[in-house]
C-alpha cells in the first residue's frame, strides 16, 4: 500500500470512535447491531486491528454515512452534491444534510392526489421545525388541525401523535429540521436598531 491510503486507513479507528460516542453506544451495543465482535470493534478503534471492507459495511450502515466518511477518503474533486430522494409513505424526502448525529435537514415534498388521504397520526422520538414553501400543508397535532400556506412555520414534539398531507389534494414543498434526541431550531432574530 501506498503512503496514502495508510495515512486514510490509520485514521479509521479514532473516527469510529468519535461516532460510536456521539451517539451514546457502547462497545456491546454496536456488536449487538452490527454483529462485529466487541473485541474487534474495540481493536478497530484503538488501531489494533486493520480496517475491511467485511468491517466497515455494517458499521457505516449502523451510522447511517456513507463509507467515504467513515474512512475519510479524499474527495474526488466533483464539487456537486448527488442528492438521493427516498420515497416514504407516499411521499418524497430529500437529505439535506449528512451529518451524523444531530439535527437533520430535508427537503419534503407530499405529491398532488386527486382526493386527500385521511390522516393517520403516527408517534416516534424527535423534535420536528418545519417551513412550508409551497402548497398548503394539512398538519394533525394531536388534536389540533391545522392548516399552513406557504411561508409559515410549525415546531412540533415528534412523541405527540401527528400526521403531515395536502390540504387540498395539491402538491406541498416544506423543509423539515428533524431531532432525534429531541433537539429543537434555535432562531435568533436581532431587533433592528435605528440609526
Amino acid at each position: 500500500m501506498d503512503r496514502e491510503t495508510d495515512d486514510v486507513l490509520d485514521g479509521v479507528g479514532s473516527r469510529l470512535r468519535t461516532l460510536r460516542r456521539e451517539r451514546g453506544l457502547t462497545l456491546a451495543d454496536l456488536a449487538a447491531t452490527t454483529g462485529v465482535s466487541e473485541s474487534t470493534l474495540s481493536r478497530l478503534e484503538s488501531g489494533q486491528r486493520r480496517a475491511t471492507l467485511e468491517l466497515l459495511l455494517p458499521l457505516a450502515r449502523t451510522y447511517d454515512v456513507p463509507l467515504d466518511d467513515l474512512v475519510g477518503a479524499p474527495r474526488t474533486g466533483d464539487p456537486r452534491i448527488h442528492l438521493k430522494p427516498v420515497k416514504r409513505f407516499g411521499m418524497i424526502f430529500i437529505p439535506l444534510s449528512r451529518r451524523p448525529g444531530g439535527v437533520h435537514a430535508f427537503k419534503m415534498i407530499i405529491p398532488a392526489v386527486p382526493e386527500p388521504f385521511a390522516p393517520t397520526p403516527q408517534t416516534h422520538d424527535g423534535f420536528e421545525w418545519l417551513y412550508v414553501l409551497s402548497g398548503r400543508l394539512r398538519l394533525v397535532l394531536g388534536e389540533r388541525d391545522l392548516t399552513l400556506p406557504a411561508g409559515e412555520a410549525a415546531e412540533f414534539d415528534t412523541s405527540l401523535p401527528h400526521w403531515l398531507g395536502s390540504a387540498d389534494g395539491g402538491a406541498v414543498e416544506l423543509l423539515i429540521l428533524f431531532g432525534l434526541q429531541g433537539e429543537r431550531a434555535h432562531v435568533r432574530a436581532h431587533p433592528h436598531q435605528p440609526a
